[in-house]
């Protein structure tokens, strides 16, 4: 989920990009089916793929959901 806070079209658009690709690679560590709203706030501006994948894994970790 992206909003109008975060910046024009061009930037929701690779701030969506960048989620989707974060989620992709967490998605086959986690250990069970779990339902997940992630929200892009405005930090995600400037931030690479790797900078979200990390701190999603590390959100992840905390609420026991990866197999880690």
């Amino acid at each position: 989920m992206c909003g109008r806070a975060i910046g024009g079209a061009v930037v929701r658009n690779r701030a969506r990009r960048i989620l989707r690709e974060a989620w992709g690679e967490a998605l086959p560590r986690l250990g069970q089916p779990f339902e997940v709203v992630v929200v892009a706030r405005a930090e995600i501006v400037g931030a690479t793929t790797e900078e979200v994948a990390r701190d999603l894994a590390a959100t992840l970790r905390m609420a026991g959901a990866l197999l880690e």
